[in-house]
């Protein structure tokens, strides 16, 4: 009965003095609107860029061998130099590592630059991402085809000019049509078209449709990879337990043939999605480690705010808990009273907090490429922030208000 008293007394202060009760609860609001906001941002992020950009940027059970890390942050501008004179990877390095590896993957290429691309009726597609890549970069990528088929060996070893489309471009060039069967030409050069791409989606707001997709060793080698060069060499695993093992096999094969001594530093980068997202992991713990500092400051005005808030609510009403205690209340019914009454207050704020704050992230998540993943868990955090905030912030108050002396709280004016 007293709980229930306790919470029907903080909604009545709400429903009786509604804009004293908003700026009362502001603090709590603020504080718990910006721990929603901020935890389910860098939660979305934080999913994104493990799901969705390692896996587009890397693949999935893949180690990336580049001319230098993909991932590039507070680069010196000597080491910087340093990679430039680095030599570039060439196919003949993939073709090694995949005679020499011991243990079972795939071995891809994959070079890309951009480019339009002009359908046979004309139509022209800008801004495309041209690759040249080896057959199994469907397999690592993950690519689905809708329509068609992707290229073979066969025609990668003899550099038969053919391409896939991915959907965005081949809705552009060809609209309602199938494009299989036609002809598109990059730079100039025609190329059949023999599939489709799947839908792929967006990476930070980029299109992942605009695309073609040639073999490695067709004439699109000649403004992807010049010479024989290539950007990256990708080898998956096939038992994700051998990655670590192929790595260090792939290291070996390179140093060997590039010559380098034990004591010389690799003049290339070999590179795991786990590796290359160090660096979030960093960001993400500073962000984690600043929020309750942010957090807490909101919430120590809302607290003051609504101590304050509890004392004039006591002051109010001596009379009444001076005829309380002459009915025999005792001192603990008061305290609890009032505590529950201070809790009920604070954990409505916070309500409005979460509420809010889910809605900010939701319209962030909408209007921007940066997405919002909801935690329940972080909604319970809320939720017992507020709590706590007005359960300490009303022990004051109610340690005052158990403590007045029946006769003069009756006498008080």
């Amino acid at each position: 009965m007293h709980f229930w008293e306790g919470v029907t007394l903080a909604f009545q202060q709400i429903r009786a003095e509604k804009l004293k009760s908003f700026f009362s609860l502001l603090g709590v609001i603020l504080g718990v609107m910006f721990l929603i906001i901020v935890v389910t941002v860098v939660e979305g992020l934080d999913r994104y860029v493990r799901e969705d950009f390692t896996s587009q940027l890397f693949g999935v059970n893949t180690v990336t061998l580049t001319r230098w890390p993909e991932v590039n942050i507070n680069v010196s501008r000597e080491e910087w130099r340093e990679r430039q004179r680095r030599p570039r990877l060439q196919i003949a390095d993939a073709d090694a590592i995949r005679s020499q590896l011991s243990i079972p993957a795939r071995v891809a290429v994959e070079s890309g630059t951009g480019a339009s691309v002009v359908g046979d009726n004309g139509l022209t597609a800008s801004g495309v991402s041209v690759r040249g890549a080896s057959p199994s970069i469907f397999e690592i990528r993950g690519y689905e085809i809708a329509e068609g088929r992707a290229f073979t060996t066969q025609e990668d070893e003899a550099g038969v000019p053919v391409i896939v489309l991915g959907s965005e471009t081949a809705d552009r060039v060809f609209q309602e049509q199938s494009p299989v069967g036609r002809t598109v030409r990059v730079r100039g050069f025609p190329y059949r078209i023999i599939g489709v791409l799947e839908e792929e989606g967006t990476l930070f707001g980029q299109s992942l449709d605009n695309m073609v997709i040639a073999p490695s060793r067709s004439p699109i080698r000649s403004i992807t990879a010049p010479r024989g060069f290539v950007d990256n060499i990708i080898i998956q695993a096939i038992d994700p337990d051998d990655l670590r093992e192929i790595q260090l096999e792939v290291e070996g094969i390179m140093r060997v043939r590039r010559k380098l001594r034990p004591s010389e530093e690799a003049n290339f980068a070999l590179e795991t999605a786990d590796q290359a997202i160090s660096f979030w992991d960093n960001i993400s713990r500073i962000l984690f480690t600043a929020l309750p500092v942010l957090v807490s400051i909101s919430l120590v005005v809302g607290g003051i705010v609504i101590m304050n808030i509890m004392l004039v609510s006591v002051m109010e009403r001596t009379r009444e808990i001076g005829v309380r205690k002459a009915l025999g209340a005792r001192r603990r019914d008061i305290l609890g009273q009032v505590l529950i009454e201070s809790a009920t207050l604070s954990t409505i704020g916070a309500g409005f907090g979460i509420a809010v704050g889910l809605g900010i992230a939701k319209l962030i998540a909408a209007v921007s490429p940066m997405p919002a993943a909801v935690a329940p868990r972080w909604i319970t955090v809320g939720v017992l922030l507020g709590l706590s905030v007005g359960i300490i912030a009303g022990v004051y108050p109610a340690a005052r208000a158990s403590k007045l002396d029946p006769v003069d709280a009756l006498r008080y004016e």
